[in-house]
């Protein structure tokens, strides 16, 4: 099990679309005694001035009164985005919001036991004063997930399943460098062609059918595969 105290300083994941990093924010609020907080990144960029910026007082106050607690603020690069000279009115205001968010971080009030854990598929826009010492200084890169990573996600997936002489070992072979979501989407579309097909259990052949479109959507320029444009 993870304690609050193991969680250790502000934590910020990154890697590509559907590795997983939002379930291990969820994973780490399932398995602590503490209040979990989580919000989008976007959700503090405001049209009004000022309203994204009392968001994030708000957002830590709460935390503070319900210590232990956990923030979580997926897609962080909605507002913590490398800051330029030249810039929209919309751009000054978002600027103003990642700046309270850092005084936040290590202003004057202390944090104690409020832990701060955000997630991105963009590092490299990232603003530096995000990233220096005392603030997101733990950083976790999420891999895609290797042949025994894959087995255990795809049993995972295949358990709720009526399936019918399932050989993993193959499924494994045809889907290297696929993320969690993918896999997911793969298992979610062969349980598709079963049921237009008219039949209760998903084959071998429904899979392997699954991962061809799945290809065939990759290789028409989607890197990401996203699941929304699978099922056409």
């Amino acid at each position: 099990e993870i304690s609050l105290g193991l969680v250790g300083s502000e934590m910020c994941i990154r890697d590509r679309p559907g590795t997983g990093k939002t379930m291990l924010a969820k994973a780490v609020a399932s398995h602590t005694n503490a209040t979990f907080l989580g919000l989008v990144g976007s959700e503090l960029a405001q049209k009004y001035i000022g309203e994204g910026g009392r968001m994030v007082r708000e957002l830590f106050s709460l935390a503070r009164k319900k210590a232990p607690c956990i923030i979580f603020i997926d897609e962080i690069d909605a507002i913590g985005s490398k800051r330029l000279d030249s810039s929209t009115s919309g751009d000054r205001e978002v600027q103003r919001t990642l700046m309270q968010l850092l005084a936040e971080l290590d202003g004057f009030d202390s944090l104690k036991d409020v832990k701060i854990i955000a997630a991105t598929n963009r590092p490299d826009i990232l603003d530096d004063a995000l990233l220096r010492p005392g603030r997101f200084d733990r950083v976790i890169e999420i891999p895609i997930p290797d042949d025994a990573s894959r087995k255990a996600i795809l049993g995972v997936h295949l358990a709720g399943m009526n399936t019918k002489k399932i050989s993993i070992g193959r499924l494994i072979e045809r889907t290297k460098e696929y993320s969690g979501a993918e896999l997911k989407a793969t298992c979610v579309e062969a349980g598709m062609l079963a049921i237009r097909d008219g039949r209760s259990a998903v084959t071998q052949q429904d899979m392997m059918d699954a991962i061809s479109r799945l290809d065939k959507k990759r290789s028409q320029g989607s890197s990401t595969a996203s699941p929304e444009g699978l099922y056409s």
